[in-house]
Formats: C-alpha cells, sequence, structure tokens
C-alpha cells in the first residue's frame, strides 16, 4: 500500500512540476495549490464530500473554495520524503532478507550429505549438483568413490560366470554316453592366469565358458585340476583380453564366530551379481556331498542358491575366506549354507603347485572308534571318553 501511496504522489509532483513549467508566472501559485488540494483531499480520506449533487451555482462555488483553499506545500513533500523513504526501507530489507536466504541455501547446500565435493570425492552424488552460483550447470557424470567402496568394486569384478555344458556317461550302456545339459556356476580370480571353482560345476565337462561382469563376451577356459573329495577345481583362460584390469582376491585368515561374511555369485533368476550377507554360525568338520569325504567347513545363514557354487565368501576387509559350495535343505532347517575354507583350498592349491596335478588329501589308513561306551571304557582302563580306539590298520 506504502507502494501504491508514493507512487501516486510522485506522479503528482511530475504533474505538478510540469503544469509550473508551462503555465504562467501570475498563475502558478494558484495551479499548484488547485493540484495539490486535489491530492491532497484524495489521499487524506476526501474531506470534501458531498451527500447529493447541487446546482450548477453550488459545483461552481465548490471549485472555487477548493482553488483558494490554502494548502502547505512544504508539509505534502515531508510526506512525500516520509513514504518514499519507508518504500526505499522496504527494497533494502527486502533484498538482505533474500540474499540471507540464498546464503542459507547455499551453506545447506555444502553441508548435505548426499553432495559430493569435487576435491575429496568422497561420495557419489545424489542427484544432479550444482556447480556455480551465477549460471545454473547440472554434474550428471558419478564422482569417484571412497576408498571402502574401490575395494568393493574390486572383489566384485573378480567374480566371474560360469557356464558349463555336461556329458554325463551311461554306466547300463559304457559305449554311450547320455544326453547332454547345461549348467551356470561361479568363480573368482586368484592370479596367474587362474580361476577357482567348484568341482561340481565341471563335472563331466565337454566345454566351459567364462564371462566378466559387465561384459557379454564369453571366453573358453580350460580345467586345469579337478578335487572331487574337497569339491574345488582349477581353471585357466588363455585370451589376454579376458585379464585386462584385473584384480585377483587375496584368500584370508579362518573366520571366527559370528563374524559378517557376504557370498558373491550369479544364482539363478538373472545375469548380474548377486550379494548375500549373513554370519558364520559354525566351524567344524562338515560332510562334503560330492565327494563323499569329511573335512573342515564353515556353516553360514546367508542365502546360497543354485549358481552360487563356486563364488567366494568375504569377510568385513574384503578378504576371501572360502568357496560358497553347499546348502542342507529340510523342512525343520532354513538358512544353512556351507562354505569351503581358506584352509582347504590353499592345500588344493599348493598341491597343485607341487605335483602339477591334485594328489588329494592323506589318509591315515586305520579304523577308529570312539569311547563313548562306559562299559569299554572301563575294559580298557580309560578314565575318561577322550581318545579314540584303533580298530583295524
Amino acid at each position: 500500500m506504502s507502494i501504491a501511496v508514493t507512487n501516486c504522489c510522485l506522479s503528482a509532483i511530475s504533474s505538478t512540476v510540469r503544469f509550473r513549467c508551462s503555465a504562467s508566472s501570475s498563475r502558478r501559485l494558484l495551479a499548484t495549490n488547485s493540484s495539490v488540494s486535489c491530492v491532497a483531499s484524495k489521499a487524506f480520506n476526501h474531506n470534501r464530500k458531498h451527500s447529493k449533487r447541487g446546482s450548477p451555482d453550488d459545483r461552481t462555488n465548490n471549485k472555487d473554495v477548493s482553488l483558494s483553499s490554502p494548502v502547505n506545500f512544504s508539509v505534502f513533500v515531508r510526506v512525500c520524503n516520509v513514504l518514499l523513504g519507508i518504500y526505499l526501507n522496504c527494497g533494502v530489507q527486502r533484498k538482505a532478507v533474500s540474499q540471507k536466504k540464498s546464503a542459507g541455501r547455499a551453506k545447506d547446500e555444502r553441508s548435505s550429505p548426499f553432495q559430493a565435493d569435487a576435491k575429496s570425492g568422497n561420495a557419489k552424488p545424489f542427484g544432479a549438483q550444482r556447480k556455480d552460483n551465477k549460471s545454473f550447470q547440472f554434474d550428471l557424470k558419478e564422482q569417484p568413490v571412497g576408498a571402502g567402496n574401490l575395494q568393493g568394486a574390486a572383489f566384485l569384478n573378480a567374480v566371474v560366470k560360469v557356464y558349463c555344458t555336461h556329458t554325463t556317461p551311461d554306466y547300463c550302456l559304457p559305449w554311450q554316453k547320455q544326453r547332454q545339459f547345461t549348467s551356470t556356476g561361479s568363480a573368482f580370480m586368484i592370479g596367474n592366469g587362474k580361476l577357482l571353482t567348484n568341482a561340481h560345476c565341471v563335472e563331466y565337462q565337454t566345454q566351459v565358458k567364462v564371462k566378466r561382469r559387465g561384459d557379454d563376451t564369453k571366453y573358453v577356459a580350460k580345467v586345469l585340476a579337478r578335487g572331487v573329495d574337497c569339491d574345488i577345481a582349477l581353471l585357466a583362460v588363455e585370451s589376454e583380453q579376458f585379464w585386462e584390469g584385473a584384480e585377483p582376491l587375496q584368500l584370508g585368515h579362518l573366520p571366527h564366530l559370528q563374524e559378517a561374511v557376504t557370498v558373491v555369485g550369479y544364482p539363478l533368476g538373472g545375469d548380474t551379481i548377486s550379494v548375500t550377507k549373513g554370519v558364520v554360525s559354525r566351524i567344524e568338520v562338515t560332510s562334503y556331498v560330492h565327494g563323499s569325504s569329511d573335512l573342515l567347513g564353515i556353516q553360514i545363514d546367508a542365502a546360497i542358491n543354485p549358481g552360487n557354487s563356486g563364488g567366494p565368501a568375504f569377510n568385513d576387509c574384503g578378504e576371501c575366506i572360502g568357496v560358497a559350495f553347499q546348502v542342507y535343505r529340510s523342512e525343520e532347517a532354513e538358512n544353512i549354507g556351507y562354505v569351503i575354507p581358506t584352509t582347504v583350498v590353499t592345500h588344493f592349491l599348493s598341491d597343485y603347485e607341487r605335483n602339477q596335478k591334485y594328489t588329494g588329501f592323506p589318509s591315515l589308513g586305520v579304523l577308529l572308534q570312539k569311547l563313548e561306551n562306559p562299559a569299554l571304557r572301563e575294559c580298557l582302563k580309560v578314565p575318561c571318553s577322550q581318545g579314540v580306539l584303533v580298530r583295524r590298520v
């Protein structure tokens, strides 16, 4: 409202000045007084209102009175100056408030956790990022990730998908083979142009191909060694293009109970990589179904599905602690998966490097019996149930 009144006063002053410049000197004061009186009468609640129209003589008399009524021009100029000051003050305050809001918004953008600093590069931008205050420029490129994410990306890229064509022999008709079938599994890089997977993933193989993450090209792989008792197989890929930019995995130590475990692989239901998390539930000698052997195994509660076989299991430090290979499925149990520990994997690799083939795990060659029967312990004069009895060599 102050802006409207000020505009009205300024227009009145400008019209008055133009009228004073064009009028004669004798009528200059009268014109100014009449203009000021008209504006004053309109601005200050119209003091010269009439209830009804009068005669022409009355209107003439009223005009003469309005022209001859004295007005203090200096007071009116002061009022205009006050209104002009109020208008300018409001504009300055509005500009200050807008600058304060823009400064606060810029501060919020700098302190937002979803925005990435171009120098530090510790985070990826959540959306389009404003780079300059003068013009709106948006950067749609991904910012560099932090060290932890680089480590995660490294071990995810080392996991590959295995395509195998199997031809199972027919033991009833040894001169012919059964019908071919295909399967998919997982493997991971261990360096020196070699991959590690499960033995049952490449059992009775006719052709084995592998594919890296984010690549549609399949490369032919060769089976170097296969350990049936430990369910581990060693593959080799001769193509140099397959190993470009590859970072092999590092084998870690044996985990502890309740330690976090991440299983990575290519289960059924999709062509992209899958990641499941769990904890270590148990570490003990486990029955290996594929080789009907009893070796050390790690029990976890992470989901392991068909296709996860041969995939690595990682701890929180990004170290490979084993190879996923089997699950226990029953109506009375849920989320029981097993991982081949690095101790068994290390023995397999060292045996292959030493003999250029896999010779297996050693066997003691004896038949043992536990001393759980108290009568047997009393007969053998054994005070406790610890120990075993050698039945046959």
